[in-house]
Order: C-alpha cells, then sequence, then structure tokens
C-alpha cells in the first residue's frame, strides 16, 4: 500500500500500491486543490459516492443532487456557511444558495432524509434550475486541472465545447481521467466513468471519503471560525450520542427537595414530567455540558427546538437555577454524589470546573462568571443565523 500525505497536513490517503502503476494518483490527489468555492469538495465527494454505488454513467444533474442531499444538513441544521460571504453580505456558495432555495419552497425540515430532499428537488425541479446550472459552470471542467500538467496544449477554459474536447484527447493522448463528458447541454451533459478509476474508487471508498472530510473541514472551519465541533456537523448524528442520564438524575434529586420554575413558563417543573434541555441549542454547541443545561415543560421542548431563547428575562431564570443547582451541590453529600457523576459526560468546560462550581462564589459572582462565558456563544449562535425564541 502506498501513502500519499495530502501537502503534509496529517491525512494520509492510502492507495494500493498498484494503481500507482497504472492511475495518475498524484493527480486525483490535487483534485481538491486550490478550491474557489466549496462546493468543488461536494463534486468530488458526490462522484466517489456514485461509484461506489457501481454507477458507471451519470449526469450533471444527477450530481447535482447528490450534493444538495450532502450539504443539506450542515447548511439547514447547523447554519454552515460553505465559503462565507461576499461584500454586499450576500451568500458566496452557489450550492448553499440552491440548499437554502429549496428550503424557501419545500418547507423540508432540516433534518429531512436523502429521499424527501430528492422528491423536494424533482417537485421544484424548474425553480431550481438556474441555481443548479450556475454550480456546473467551472468545478466538473476545473476538477481535473491536475491532471493536465504534462499537457503541451493549454485548456480553454472560457469554452465549455473545447474543454470537452480537450479532456477527452487529454484522456486519449496523455493519461487516463476518471471521467470524461459528453455532448448534451447544462444540466444533461452526460459524465462518463472510466473503469480502471472505477475499481481503484471503489477498492479504497473509505479512504478516499475520509481524506475529502478531512479537506472539507479545513475548509469550512476557516469560513466557519466561531462555529464549535464542525467536524461532527457535516452528516445527521445518532441522538444516543447525547448523554444526559446522569444530568437528569441530578435535577431530578433537586426536584425531590425543592421546587424548580420552568425558564420560559415560569410553572413549577413536575417530576417525572419535563425534559432536560440546552439553553444554546445543542445543534450549535454540539456538547451536553451542565452549565448549558436546564430542566422544562416537555411540551416546549419541540416547540423551543434548535432556536436560541431570548436573552432577557430568559438568561436570567436560567442562570438562578443553575445558582440554585449550584447550591445543593455544596450543601447536600447525595447531590454531590450525582454531580460528580457527571464529571465524564457533562463537565469538560475548565471554566466550569475552575470558577463557577467552585466552593464559595455569591450569587453575584456566579451570575457573572455564568454569563461571562455563555454570552459569547450565544451571540456567535446568533451570528451564525440561528432563529430567536421569545416565549413568553
Amino acid at each position: 500500500m502506498a501513502e500519499f500525505d495530502h501537502e503534509k497536513v496529517g491525512y494520509s490517503l492510502t492507495i494500493d500500491e498498484k494503481y500507482h502503476n497504472t492511475l495518475d494518483i498524484e493527480g486525483f490527489s490535487r483534485m481538491m486543490k486550490d478550491p474557489s468555492y466549496c462546493y468543488k469538495f461536494y463534486w468530488l465527494e458526490a462522484i466517489v459516492q456514485l461509484i461506489s454505488e457501481g454507477i458507471s454513467e451519470t449526469t450533471f444533474d444527477a450530481v447535482i443532487n447528490e450534493m444538495i442531499c450532502n450539504a443539506w444538513y450542515s447548511v439547514r441544521e447547523f447554519h454552515i456557511h460553505l465559503s462565507g460571504f461576499m461584500a454586499d453580505g450576500q451568500v458566496r456558495d452557489g450550492l448553499e444558495r440552491t440548499v437554502l432555495t429549496l428550503s424557501e419552497l419545500s418547507n423540508l425540515s432540516a433534518n429531512a432524509s436523502k429521499v424527501e430532499i430528492k422528491n423536494a428537488i424533482r417537485e421544484h425541479d424548474d425553480q431550481l434550475k438556474s441555481a443548479k446550472e450556475q454550480l456546473t459552470n467551472m468545478v466538473p471542467y476545473r476538477a481535473l486541472a491536475g491532471f493536465f500538467t504534462n499537457v503541451n496544449e493549454a485548456a480553454e477554459w472560457n469554452s465549455v465545447r473545447r474543454m470537452v474536447a480537450y479532456i477527452r484527447m487529454v484522456n486519449r493522448d496523455v493519461v487516463l481521467l476518471p471521467y470524461t463528458l459528453g455532448e448534451s447541454s447544462k444540466l444533461k451533459k452526460e459524465i462518463y466513468f472510466h473503469p480502471a478509476w472505477m475499481e481503484m474508487i471503489q477498492d479504497n471508498t473509505v479512504s478516499i471519503l475520509g481524506w475529502i472530510q478531512f479537506e472539507k473541514v479545513k475548509w469550512l472551519q476557516n469560513n466557519n471560525p466561531e462555529t464549535p465541533g464542525l467536524v461532527y456537523k457535516l452528516a445527521p448524528m445518532d441522538e444516543k450520542m447525547r448523554k444526559l442520564d446522569h444530568v437528569r438524575k441530578l435535577w431530578g434529586e433537586i426536584l425531590d427537595i425543592r421546587e424548580v420554575r420552568d425558564v420560559f413558563t415560569g410553572e413549577a417543573v413536575k417530576a417525572k414530567q419535563y425534559d432536560v434541555d440546552h439553553f444554546i441549542p445543542w445543534s450549535f454547541v454540539m456538547n451536553d455540558e451542565l452549565w448549558n443545561l436546564m430542566p422544562m415543560d416537555s411540551s416546549l421542548n419541540s416547540a423551543k427546538s434548535n432556536k436560541l431563547p431570548k436573552w432577557d428575562p430568559f438568561f436570567g431564570r436560567f442562570a438562578a437555577n443553575q445558582y440554585l443547582l449550584y447550591g445543593f451541590i455544596h450543601d447536600k453529600a447525595g447531590i454531590h454524589k450525582l454531580f460528580e457523576a457527571c464529571f465524564r459526560d457533562n463537565l469538560h468546560s475548565i471554566w466550569a470546573g475552575q470558577e463557577l462550581y467552585r466552593k464559595g462564589n455569591t450569587r453575584e459572582e456566579f451570575y457573572n462568571i455564568l454569563q461571562k462565558n455563555m454570552r459569547p456563544v450565544y451571540d456567535s449562535a446568533r451570528r451564525q443565523g440561528y432563529e430567536i425564541w421569545s416565549r413568553g
């Protein structure tokens, strides 16, 4: 096996040696080099996925549909911006704009399935046509540029017809390309995958998709510097990954001792009829830290969904409940033991352990520490596009 360490940044793309002897693996490694927009990553990802399913011939339209499905969750659920913004404040990336347009047309949920997304694309295809066509302007051709380094004749990037002919010539006379293109126009243009490249990609699908994801995360993190846990925001996550059992037991014990008022309704939280929820949405923070969790009326949980509560007056009420918990942690041995059980899954923030939950904080000190650390996270989520929920 041969390893290609992409620009020595820590990800080794391992490809069987036999393919290095027959295919231009170095050219393949350059397919994601120097992107101008994020949808270049999604283009290659969609192609690899289609090839892994045994598809040898497809169209621009089918690949774009795959790209929309792959980007849907990140853009809709987590408000990830694929390529930042233009000077006028408009979204730069055409794929992100296409996803947002489909969202407005269809009212699909942020966690819609791939089947639901594709059905919505078919239903609204006429309205999406121009946005989808824009995605085919350069990337299908530019993605192959890494294979052209040893070609004497220069590519004519401004002519689709001449680029199709150029790609065909390179494939025939210079080096085998992963795909060539047909004569149809715009979204109907055919893509033909070479059998030798199909075999390589099918044999190395997991490694190749991991490499694409690594490069995509680097790009997205650069364009979303305030977004935590971005690597976890590229695809739907298993709800079982969320670990709230110890926090629920901790709040349950407190509810047995003392009345706790719901942050949003002001009513008493009823034991065994409440949910443990995040003040700043889990879809943004991507963790289950105790300092961001609260007991709340289960009937409101779905209404709040992944919206941000209005800071005033809800943060003050939230902080009051947190301070109530803080007092019991230090006054009741049984509750302190339940608090310690939260260490593994719900207490990773250094500031929380060293400042917030240390013994001896006054109410004012506790509030100030909590606000100092939560408000910047809240404001980042707001700038990222999270909606405000102003119940009450």
